[in-house]
């Protein structure tokens, strides 16, 4: 495994941010790590790149141990943190030369140069960082976690604060980079996990309350299906209410209709109702399990 984690619990004073934790993450996997904000999400990053220890439990990256052996594991892991921190006085490649001593890369002139042409910072490179944009900061600051090629990237919130084309240009690197390295990510960005991710991992208040495969996430509500129902007259909630194998229904909008129903059955009970009460059905379609609204009935 790239990363397991076993019962891991993060006390701070009466407080606990994690929970006894537990998940794995397998090589090549990229990996969607979400949950509400104060939900752990940082806090479980931090504690894999070694910058905060465990209360108790443990925390392996490619074989070794967070406690025992954190000089093994940083030089396995790549870290964007929320707050990309660089020193914006520097220029670009003079950073990432920097980086690569703190590394002790061999041949750090043409590694540099490497990481130059897989971020797209070419035209960048010879200005200071605190001249770029935000998104090209975010250039530099994937370039800098992976400069001393590690196994596995963890990147925290790293499309936060950028705009459409920025967020399409960064999800393309990531998603490029996921090919060679085991990527865990922490996002609010829904559609970003649909887009990127093999697997989703849902903490909330410090604990996992999902872990499965994105695609197997997204259907899990599979046996409550949502229909959205136009009707060519007014009817009223109560009436709706009453059809069997309706779980629950709301108004959309004037004569359309939100409906949850627990099997194709009720389908045709809607039907029924319709042509007792001499309504036509205008339309009647399924809709597709989003994962955000996976997300919101898991941490609700």
């Amino acid at each position: 495994m790239s990363i397991e984690v076993k019962n891991v619990i993060k006390t701070y004073g009466a407080q606990n941010a994690l929970n006894d934790v537990s998940f794995t993450v397998e090589p090549g996997n990229i990996v969607g790590f979400l949950g509400p904000n104060g939900a752990g999400k940082s806090t479980m990053m931090k504690i894999i790149t070694c910058f905060i220890p465990q209360s108790s439990g443990s925390v392996n990256v490619c074989g070794y141990d967070v406690i025992e052996n954190p000089i093994d594991v940083k030089r396995q892991v790549g870290y964007l943190p929320e707050h990309n921190p660089l020193y914006l006085d520097m220029y670009v490649k003079e950073y990432l030369d920097f980086v690569g001593g703190v590394y002790k890369i061999e041949n750090r002139k043409a590694r540099v140069k490497d990481m130059i042409d897989m971020v797209g910072l070419e035209i960048e490179q010879n200005k200071k960082i605190g001249a770029l944009s935000k998104g090209y900061r975010q250039r530099v600051g994937l370039a800098q976690a992976i400069i001393h090629d590690p196994k596995v990237l963890i990147l925290d919130e790293p499309t936060t604060g950028l705009d459409p084309n920025q967020l399409e240009e960064i999800r393309g690197l990531i998603k490029n980079i996921g090919k060679e390295k085991t990527i865990m990510l922490s996002t609010h960005i829904m559609q970003e996990v649909e887009a990127i991710c093999d697997k989703t991992i849902i903490i909330n208040h410090g604990q996992i309350v999902a872990n499965d495969k994105t695609e197997e996430l997204q259907s899990q509500q599979k046996n409550q299906i949502v229909l959205t129902v136009e009707f060519d007259k007014l009817v009223t909630v109560g009436e709706l209410q009453k059809i069997e194998g309706v779980v629950q229904v709301k108004n959309s909008n004037n004569n359309i209709w939100l409906f949850e129903i627990k099997e194709d059955a009720a389908r045709n009970n809607i039907f029924q109702f319709a042509m007792q009460k001499e309504i036509v059905v205008l339309t009647m379609q399924k809709e597709t399990q989003s994962l955000e609204a996976v997300f919101k009935k898991l941490t609700a």
